[in-house]
């Protein structure tokens, strides 16, 4: 299928549903045997390292809570250097830069602005102009986010929105793709002054769990945005949230406070606890 019959079919789709539905699949009560049928089909078919998962796929009664599996202990050192700023998820990057008055790109001949991700100017001005970067995280990969720098969680956003998928083909061809998919935007005060880390939903992701408080997406909620009196602490490399099913994820910070390795390129292959910049 090409790239535009896709989209044409994309556009048809009922995706909301089709993500509720697969969701609610994962999570069916059904006998674990068959779950686990699943999740060995489900292995094989996208390469997944088994070998790397917290507990053996006997342990996980659901698809979902194999989807959304810790790693070994130790799996995933992070970087111990206090100016490293580190990736917050295994993934791919699939676009890196410093955002040109707030706007940051999509694919080629595509741009976004910082304030329609977001989703409030407001909230976007102090990341105008400052270092981003967006990582795919595929099917195979582990799907829990965690903290690229410690710091403290001073609030979040819910955004509700559409399910496009974000494969290569609706990277290019969808207009302010990661703006009009679903959003879950966790703001963090760091080293490097503000940071924001903004978890897509796309076609299948059923939902995205917070780690830092009783925040689900999609589930009929609507949009919500918060802000703590006192925040909550969290050291560099822990949990933020998870991807039911995989996504995308967008890192922002100030202009001037961070600078990424030369490393960090378009199709550069990551996983969490990596160093991938430093704090000026």
């Amino acid at each position: 299928m090409n790239d535009q019959t896709f989209m044409k079919l994309m556009r048809v789709l009922p995706k909301s549903a089709l993500s509720s539905a697969v969701g609610m699949a994962t999570r069916v009560p059904i006998p674990a045997p068959l779950h686990q049928a699943a999740m060995r089909a489900f292995a094989k078919a996208y390469d997944v390292d088994l070998a790397e998962a917290e507990h053996p796929i006997e342990f996980y009664p659901t698809f979902a809570q194999f989807f959304t599996r810790g790693l070994k202990d130790g799996l995933r050192p992070i970087d111990p250097d206090e100016k490293a700023v580190v990736s917050p998820v295994d993934g791919r990057v699939s676009q890196v830069g410093y955002s040109d008055n707030g706007r940051c790109l999509q694919a080629k001949g595509i741009e976004y602005t910082v304030d329609e991700l977001l989703g409030d100017a407001e909230a976007a001005k102090p990341f105008h102009g400052g270092a981003w970067t967006t990582v795919y995280l595929s099917p195979r990969d582990y799907h829990r986010i965690h903290a690229p720098l410690g710091g403290t969680i001073t609030g979040y956003a819910y955004i509700p929105g559409e399910f496009w998928p974000v494969n290569p083909a609706s990277v290019k061809n969808k207009q302010s793709l990661f703006c009009v998919n679903e959003r879950l935007v966790t703001y963090l005060d760091t080293a490097a002054g503000k940071c924001a880390v903004v978890k897509v939903g796309a076609t299948c992701v059923s939902r995205i769990k917070a780690s830092y408080d009783d925040i689900t997406t999609h589930t009929g909620q609507p949009g919500k945005v918060h802000r703590y009196q006192d925040g909550y602490k969290v050291e560099k490399g822990g949990e933020l949230g998870r991807f039911e099913m995989g996504s995308t994820i967008i890192l922002l910070f100030e202009p001037g406070r961070v600078t990424w390795d030369a490393s960090l390129q378009e199709e550069a292959v990551l996983r969490l606890g990596q160093r991938i910049g430093v704090v000026r």
